[in-house]
């Protein structure tokens, strides 16, 4: 968890302290339960996008002074929804059926 908020923290690094990183990591920590517990699936090859959505959101609502992890966890998840990465029905696994167009 560290390394990729490590890896998207950029020039940002130097506004952060010890204890802000432990409120972003726990923000993260459970964005990402979250993400697990809601049973969708996404492809191998979108789950480090997704986190990296994740962890984005969380550095910049904290650039801009936001230090509650509920809302920042909350900030997050609503992030990921806007995404758009989830085009499958709820409970589908993307990487199971891809959609298909319906014959005209």
């Amino acid at each position: 968890m560290r390394r990729l908020l490590a890896e998207h923290l950029g020039e940002f690094d130097q506004i952060f302290d010890a204890e802000d990183m432990q409120i972003l990591g726990a923000a993260f920590d459970k964005a990402w339960e979250a993400v697990q517990a809601s049973g969708v699936i996404y492809p191998q090859d979108k789950v480090e996008l997704v986190r990296a959505i994740l962890a984005k959101h969380i550095i910049a609502a904290a650039k801009d002074g936001e230090r509650d992890h509920s809302q920042l966890r909350d900030g997050a998840l609503l992030a990921l929804a806007k995404s758009d990465l989830r085009n499958t029905p709820r409970g589908k696994a993307a990487s199971v059926m891809p959609r298909r167009a319906k014959p005209r």
